[in-house]
């Protein structure tokens, strides 16, 4: 059918922006690139959702609050974070305006970067945010000379996913996340599935489609919902940004990991874990959970990978239902990842032939991130 086709063909145009949609994991753990890159279109706002009634139906519209279009570039800073957020030491500069000496140029985002080296052996990794706002990217400098300069200089872009793997493996959400029939209520508690139902009351064509999907899928979308209306804009995610920088002078882009082994850090959660993951969730409100995602927008503007690190792990420590099962999931979905990206990037790593590496900035600092990863294994880190 027609519109069969075009759902699909929306997909996939999704999906081969890489990361131009991608989602905010909850701030607690990680930030996630492939649920958004299958599940936002662009240019409509609405979620694909890759539920099906069998194998050969197409993909339906999930119906959710279509994103702001694209604001022009604000006169003045956002608002700054509480004083109490550790390391945040003031507001952004302003982006655009004027002054009485003239206008006032726009400032990219500061962003999480740090210069890794060994001898003649050096890795650059920058702390990267899937969603943000078009004054984090201003058109004439999206990024600060020290990043552009340490991309000119690499010889391989190393993201979490490689482009053309996130293009290639998109049925595998479907395949481990859905189900072909309404699973997710047999699989919550009645209390959680309750939770859940009362935060969709507004929106029943997302409630019908949440209920095919398994606990960490669902987990996913309704942390995607909240995404979405924070005012965030995935085609400002940094991936997308950096691609637009380094594919116009180099070419050679890998995966630190495939998008089956990041599958797998979900499909192979214990049920207790996927109900932990959404029970987090649905513990605040939305407006809670969207001040989170625009707090921790502030925190990476400001660059401080071990000032994320902190705000993030105090908020796993308050909002784990079951602080056992909680740790587990930590340990699947953020810390065995993050030993896996130090292991691979090494690998890459040859003297003389510097890596730039860009992972999700809540995967950087603490004493499991993956600075202090590389420093273990005898790397200089040092904040440029």
């Amino acid at each position: 059918m027609p519109e069969a086709r075009a759902a699909r063909n929306r997909a996939r145009r999704s999906g081969g922006g890489a990361y131009a949609a991608a989602l905010v994991r909850r701030v607690q753990a990680l930030i996630l690139t492939f649920v958004m890159s299958l599940a936002i279109d662009p240019r409509s706002g609405g979620l694909i959702s890759p539920a099906f009634a069998g194998p050969a139906a197409a993909p339906t519209a999930l119906a959710v609050p279509a994103p702001p279009p694209p604001q022009p570039v604000p006169p003045a800073a956002p608002a700054s974070p509480s004083a109490t957020i550790p390391g945040f030491h003031g507001p952004p500069p302003d982006f655009g305006g004027t002054s009485a000496s003239g206008p006032v140029r726009a400032e990219p985002a500061h962003m999480p970067f740090y210069v890794a080296t060994k001898g003649a052996t050096t890795i650059y990794v920058l702390g990267t945010l899937h969603v943000g706002d078009p004054y984090d990217y201003p058109k004439n400098q999206p990024f600060r000379p020290p990043i552009l300069a340490a991309l000119a200089a690499s010889a391989t872009l190393a993201l979490e996913i490689s482009p053309d793997d996130l293009i290639q493996s998109q049925d595998d959400v479907a395949r481990y996340g859905v189900c072909s029939y309404a699973c997710l209520p047999r699989l919550l508690p009645d209390a959680l599935w309750r939770r859940l139902a009362q935060r969709l009351r507004g929106n029943p064509a997302a409630l019908d489609e949440i209920k095919k999907t398994r606990p960490w899928l669902a987990a996913l979308l309704v942390e995607t919902y909240d995404s979405i209306a924070a005012g965030l804009q995935t085609e400002y995610g940094t991936e997308a940004q950096l691609q637009n920088v380094y594919l116009r002078t180099r070419g050679k882009i890998v995966g630190l990991e495939t998008l089956a082994e990041q599958m797998r850090a979900f499909t192979n959660l214990t049920l207790a874990q996927q109900r932990e993951m959404l029970a987090q969730d649905l513990a605040q409100t939305p407006a809670q959970n969207m001040d989170d995602v625009k707090t921790l927008h502030r925190l990476w503007r400001v660059g401080d990978a071990d000032a994320i690190a902190a705000w993030a792990s105090a908020k796993s420590e308050r909002l784990a239902r079951t602080p056992d099962v909680a740790r587990t999931l930590d340990n699947r979905i953020v810390y065995d990842r993050n030993r896996r990206f130090v292991a691979r990037v090494t690998a890459i790593a040859a003297p003389n032939r510097p890596v730039f590496m860009a992972i999700g900035s809540l995967h950087l600092g603490g004493p499991k991130g993956v600075l202090s990863l590389l420093r273990q294994r005898g790397y200089t880190v040092e904040a440029e």
